[in-house]
């Protein structure tokens, strides 16, 4: 595509020059990026920098730049859901891509390390609570990469396919998408203490995660069939709700992207743990010392 200039419609800049929703400026993006998704967890990621550039607060976007060990870095938050999270990507992007006083794409791409540290839910019996799981693919059930030109050249066809006919996958849904996490970057995160899986993305919290309060369930075996789902050999391990849109965006935008999980319940086992805020603070040290 020819370069153009973004219309102040398709591209909102504030007044500020900032970015419309996550009130950055260029200035302030950092070329390593942690996203959580509570805005209050902004600040318990911060408390370990060594110093502190920035704190900016939009809605429930949340953004503190600063150093750990010597290193640049920011951290922020991108809220529930897949939505929020393209939002957020798209905007770091545009920090970093282009330039906000001509509209257009700069002529040399700027490459952003982004690692989301979230919490999950295991969908296998020996995937336990305070285990870290990384997302060596991601499949997203929201559809937004379906939205972007391209969507096939960074996605796994044969795994989509796979996943639909076991599944027996309802026409009425949106067509999953799978992509992989930036190999290097899932590697050096992982090390050699986190478990490598297949996260899946969910569209929402209650029934897209198989979870019934009062309204029943489109398909009631679905979840069971996700368990039982194997692809090369390997299971779905966890349900979140944005790794697959972060490693999409991140794949067709030219960044590095990967998801690291805490796992706060068990599916199988109906289990929860909701004292897990000391495993998740042991996950974020993790990330910190590896990205």
């Amino acid at each position: 595509m020819t370069n153009r200039v973004i219309p102040p419609s398709e591209l909102i800049i504030n007044a500020d020059g900032s970015a419309f929703h996550i009130h950055l400026t260029p200035d302030q993006l950092r070329d390593k990026v942690i996203l959580v998704g509570d805005p209050g967890r902004v600040d318990m990621v911060a408390s370990y920098f060594d110093t502190i550039d920035y704190s900016v607060t939009s809605r429930e976007f949340h953004a503190i730049g600063g150093t750990y060990q010597g290193k640049p870095l920011m951290c922020i938050s991108h809220g529930i859901g897949s939505d929020n999270m393209e939002i957020v990507v798209t905007e770091l992007d545009a920090l970093a891509n282009i330039d906000f006083k001509t509209r257009m794409v700069k002529p040399e791409h700027r490459t952003l390390t982004m690692v989301r540290v979230g919490t999950s839910g295991s969908l296998q019996e020996d995937l336990h609570a305070g285990s870290y799981v990384v997302a060596d693919k991601a499949i997203g059930t929201d559809g937004i990469l379906n939205y972007y030109a391209g969507r096939n050249v960074v996605c796994d066809l044969l795994f989509e396919d796979k996943l639909v006919r076991h599944t027996g996958w309802m026409r009425s849904w949106a067509a999953p998408y799978v992509v992989d996490a930036d190999c290097e970057l899932a590697d050096r995160i992982a090390g050699s203490d986190m478990v490598r899986g297949f996260t899946m993305a969910a569209v929402g919290f209650y029934a897209p995660q198989g979870r019934m309060i009062r309204v029943p369930l489109a398909d009631p075996d679905l979840n069971g069939k996700i368990e039982s789902f194997r692809y090369e050999g390997r299971p779905i391990t966890n349900f979140e709700m944005e790794s697959a849109c972060l490693q999409g965006l991140a794949r067709l935008l030219g960044h590095k992207a990967v998801t690291t999980c805490c796992i706060i319940a068990e599916r199988r086992l109906t289990k929860a743990n909701t004292d897990y805020k000391p495993a998740v603070n042991g996950l974020v040290q993790a990330v910190l010392d590896r990205i």
